[in-house]
């Protein structure tokens, strides 16, 4: 699909055409679901939140304004701020669901041995998790929960595309060195890393910084 029938159907949808609204719907929710999923970590929760964003955008998207090529943007800011407001009013930390990420930190194996260590890693990840800036954090979390490009990211958090390479290649790298850490504290060998993680700490970054 290209942007400029996005564009279309938005517009479309701002005057209230319900088969426009259905079409954002069907393009957009699985995408927001698996952001806020990865950011409160209960599939029933993420679900109702999900929803919750859509019919946010309904109310609102009349005066939704153009302020680049994507709608998407827009979409994610409401549910950011949604997953905000939710975990304020149930005062409690987010459970994080780590699956998009682990995938991509800790390496395939179907040797036991390395699929008991995963298991152990991701409960580091959690930890380490946390332990990341507020904006790493959430670049993080619209790139691999979200799906979004880093231009799509750049647009919601106001910085440029090199600055979200450099924010996700630092985060990556805190978390790769917090989760050796927590490892040899519990006296366990350094982890292998996935390859792709390999290649992307060997390949740093250009471009602005955060």
């Amino acid at each position: 699909m290209q942007q400029d029938d996005e564009r279309l159907w938005v517009d479309r949808a701002r005057q209230g055409d319900s088969t426009a609204i259905g079409w954002l719907y069907d393009r957009y929710f699985d995408r927001i679901y698996r952001y806020v999923l990865f950011k409160v970590g209960s599939p029933e929760e993420a679900e109702d939140i999900a929803e919750a964003v859509f019919l946010r955008m309904i109310e609102s998207i009349t005066s939704f304004q153009w302020q680049g090529s994507s709608f998407a943007p827009w979409l994610y800011r409401i549910a950011h701020n949604q997953v905000v407001d939710t975990l304020r009013q149930r005062s409690r930390r987010p459970q994080v669901d780590i699956d998009p990420l682990a995938g991509f930190l800790i390496a395939d194996s179907d040797d036991p041995h390395a699929l008991a260590e995963a298991a152990d890693m991701r409960g580091h990840l959690r930890i380490a998790l946390g332990r990341l800036t507020e904006l790493q954090a959430q670049v993080i979390a619209l790139k691999f929960g979200g799906g979004l490009s880093n231009v799509e990211v750049g647009r919601l958090l106001g910085r440029t595309e090199g600055a979200v390479k450099a924010l996700q290649y630092s985060a990556l790298q805190n978390l790769h060195k917090w989760l050796q850490e927590l490892r040899v504290d519990e006296g366990a060998p350094p982890t292998r890393l996935s390859p792709r993680r390999g290649k992307m700490a060997a390949d740093p970054p250009a471009g602005d910084s955060p």
